[in-house]
Formats: structure tokens, sequence, C-alpha cells
């Protein structure tokens, strides 16, 4: 089973996230509470770690995986160019659910942009996400934390059950909100396009850019 990392009277907030940071920067997978669901976590630089999230999962490696960053500035080496248009949802809803779909900068794996040439990124309103990935100093994969084609988690009892044998901690923070996933929005096309309708909607987002 996987190690349970939370909150006591023996260790802190700032104690668990360093050590999941530890633990990912060692290879190892963990799921982690975000305002969404719980994710599954990766350090997004370690091919072989990448290649665990699949496995856990059980995905088609088609399917691409979307990333988490610390902050907003931390793009710039992983995305080809930022539109106007995406600067706008940044300044609008990061940190946020929203994921933006870039083109990808070389260096990034393949098997994060499913052969695509794109990468989705966002930077999480969560402490508990927010607080791992500016520990780890790297983007973090941040698809969810259940087996393909099963219900998303918004608890760690429900992440035990479903993959606790194939991962290495889950950081556990109580319930997440768990109404819908990130909303994903491909910035790439003009207009841009909304490849999932999630937390935030296609109208609150028409506010700020023409879709």
């Amino acid at each position: 089973m996987p190690e349970i990392l939370r909150v006591d009277a023996d260790n802190s907030e700032e104690s668990i996230l360093t050590q999941a940071a530890e633990i990912l920067a060692n290879g190892g997978i963990i799921a982690y509470p975000t305002e969404t669901f719980y994710g599954l976590g990766a350090d997004a630089t370690n091919e072989k770690a990448i290649e665990k999230i699949f496995v856990v999962k059980g995905r088609n490696f088609k399917n691409p995986v979307s990333l988490i960053i610390g902050q907003a500035d931390d793009i710039y080496p992983l995305v080809q160019d930022v539109p106007q248009t995406a600067k706008k949802l940044m300044a609008a809803f990061w940190p946020g659910a929203l994921t933006i779909v870039f083109l990808a900068a070389d260096k990034i794996s393949p098997l994060l942009t499913a052969g695509s040439g794109k990468i989705g990124l966002r930077v999480s309103s969560h402490p508990i996400a927010m607080g791992i990935v500016q520990k780890l100093k790297k983007p973090l994969t941040a698809t969810s934390a259940n087996l393909t084609g099963a219900p998303e988690c918004t608890r760690a009892s429900e992440v035990a059950q479903q993959i606790g044998d194939k991962i290495d901690a889950i950081v556990d923070l109580g319930s997440t909100p768990g109404t819908a996933g990130s909303t994903i929005i491909d910035i790439t096309c003009d207009p841009p396009v909304i490849l999932r309708e999630g937390t935030i909607s296609r109208k609150t987002i028409e506010k700020y850019i023409d879709i």
C-alpha cells in the first residue's frame, strides 16, 4: 500500500510537501488533491516516471497528459509561443481550473503530448498542489488519480481503492470539490476551441476572449 501523507501531530504541512516532492524527485508517483479531483503526479521531466503514469491508470498512450506548473512565468521554457489570447486567459483564470493548450517546446516528452505537439498547462489554485510543484521546481503531471474509465476520486480512500497498490504515496488532505474537472481550451487555433467544458463555463471565458 502507498505511504499516506497527512497533517498530524508529527507532520506539518511543510513536512508533507517536502516528502511529496522528494518522492517525485526520485521518480516516484503520488496522488495529491487539487481544486477539482485528486491528481496523479509524476515529475514531468522524467520519462520513466511519465511512463508509470500510463501503467498506473491503464491509459492509452494516444491520450495526452496535462501539467501543473508553479507560476505563470514557468510556461515559457515549455511552450513555443504565448499568444495574446493566452495571456488574457492566464491573467483572468490562473491560479485556477483552466488548462490552456499550447504548442509544446521541443523538450516536452511526446508521451505527454501524445504526439500532437501540444501541451496543456495550468497553475493550480489548490495550496497543496501548488506547494508540491513549487517544492519540486519542475512541472507535475495533472491527470486524474483513477483507473481509465473509472470515476474520478474526491477522497484519498477512493484513490487507495482504485490504484493504491500501484503508487508510492497519497497526500491526504481530505475531500476535494469534485464537481467537474478543469476546463480545457486550445489556443493554438484561431479562434480558440474549448476541448472540455469543466469548472469554468464557456460563458465565463467569453467575457475575456472571443471563441
